[in-house]
């Protein structure tokens, strides 16, 4: 990393500053919104990476550009104290780091004509897999970037193997200069860092024995790597090459091979090691295990866990709904509404069907679900996360709907909380005419249903 004296502050983006926490050490010595950090300690800073790893010390001396001065702060720190810093963004010399392959799977390639931009960009940026936990190929690392990794300890990391073998792993990522997965993960032993994996199955490509194999180089990393996912591959109706996605009786026979690992490396580890994601159980009408399954791991924004922890929750909401039927001196607390629409994917609509039926005869609501098919991306795209809002406000207006709207939250994903195709919760209420609530699980549906949500919007 450059020291500040050799930077050329004319040219150097450092991290914007856009609030200051209120007893921090940022407060005390009177840095501002709108300040920008470009150095601490001598260190200049590109990342939050970096904030975090050199302000460690209990001495600072912060460089800061404020109106086109730079000023040096400096501020003596107890152990615990936070520097209370929040930036616009979690990188400050580039937006995200971008993928150098060119996976047939990749989602990005396969997706559809005129999206906002955001959604073509294929990142691929290690520091955003040790603050974020997203998966990354391990593809377009600098010896600047190792040297990070070993020296400020970005542990765990969380890496998309898909095969370990490397010509057949550089064919899959149809990258010819893509480095040997299992060299990379061996350097990271050395260094004590954990790694998190992942494994897009396709059917044809990279199962049945080229899967063993990859399972069985991987386990012999452990503790390095700490656990695999296995993902089944997702293809939109514009996929333009030959991968199709499994069958029942493929997704049947991969999800009892995986299962039948997990006997061999519970005795082994102490722990299952390799995981199924969620979608397996649900496309072959398998109950999904327990949360004690996943070996306290938290890995629910790669799919697993997820519909486990909705159903968990319910049994919690399910009492409280309960207590408040048997309590006969309680107001109904209900807002006057008679009938509820859940909105889901088709994947998880089974699932939720069966919650709700319970959910309506306890609050004497009536209660329906619309699994609505993804027409933009394609009927293979089943999952409530890449719905698309004109899907689910054109097939709501075909089936009907109830009082209430409940719209999947994670429709809305993003920092302006819009779906993929631009529209709002607000927009949708309006087109609707009827009120819309965003849930994650049934505790967010009865809390709409209670006039307790806060992600309730109103047509206008």
């Amino acid at each position: 990393m450059a020291l500040f004296q050799e930077l050329d502050l004319t040219t150097f983006q450092g991290g914007q500053i856009t609030g200051i926490e209120p007893g921090s050490v940022a407060a005390a010595i009177g840095l501002r919104a709108g300040d920008e950090l470009l150095a601490v300690n001598g260190n200049a800073v590109q990342d939050i990476i970096d904030v975090q790893f050199y302000a460690a010390d209990e001495e600072l001396e912060l460089t800061i550009r404020r109106d086109g001065e730079i000023l040096p702060f400096t501020a003596v720190r107890d152990y615990n104290q936070s520097l209370g810093l929040e930036f616009n963004h979690p990188t400050f010399d580039t937006d995200i780091r971008r993928c150098n392959n060119l996976c047939e799977f990749c989602f990005v390639l396969q997706m559809a004509p005129k999206f906002r931009r955001t959604l073509y960009i294929k990142d691929d940026d290690y520091r955003y897999s040790f603050l974020f936990g997203h998966y990354v190929t391990l593809t377009n690392l600098s010896e600047h970037d190792w040297w990070r990794i070993q020296h400020m300890r970005l542990s765990p990391l969380y890496v998309s193997v898909h095969v370990t073998d490397l010509g057949k792993r550089r064919q899959y990522l149809r990258n010819a200069d893509a480095p040997d997965i299992l060299a990379q993960l061996r350097q990271l032993a050395e260094w004590g860092i954990e790694v998190h994996t992942q494994v897009v199955v396709t059917p044809g490509v990279n199962d049945g024995r080229t899967l063993t194999q990859s399972i069985h180089d991987l386990a012999a990393l452990y503790p390095t790597v700490q656990s695999i996912s296995v993902v089944p591959v997702g293809l939109t109706r514009q996929h333009k090459y030959a991968m199709r996605p499994h069958t029942r009786e493929e997704a049947a026979a991969t999800l009892a091979y995986v299962e039948s690992l997990q006997a061999e490396y519970l005795a082994r580890f102490g722990i299952r090691f390799v995981y199924p994601t969620d979608e397996w159980y649900l496309v072959t009408g398998r109950e999904v295990p327990p949360l004690a399954a996943y070996d306290g791991y938290e890995l629910h924004e790669n799919g697993l866990g997820m519909v486990r922890h909705f159903l968990d929750e319910w049994q919690k909401v399910r009492l409280e709904i309960g207590d408040w039927r048997r309590n006969v001196n309680l107001q109904s607390p209900i807002a006057n509404r008679q009938s509820l629409t859940l909105v889901t994917g088709t994947l998880f609509a089974e699932t939720l069907r069966q919650t709700a039926v319970p959910f309506a005869q306890l609050t004497g609501v009536s209660v329906s679900v619309l699994p609505v098919v993804n027409e933009r991306l394609g009927a293979t795209i089943t999952v409530a996360g890449l719905l698309m809002a004109e899907d689910v406000l054109n097939q709501l207006a075909a089936a009907g709907y109830g009082d209430l709207v409940i719209l999947p939250r994670v429709m809305f994903d993003h920092p302006d909380r819009i779906s993929l195709d631009d529209v709002s919760p607000q927009d949708a209420a309006n087109r609707l005419q009827r009120p819309v609530a965003l849930a994650d699980t049934m505790g967010d549906v009865w809390d709409a249903l209670i006039g307790e949500s806060a992600v309730m919007y109103w047509p206008v």
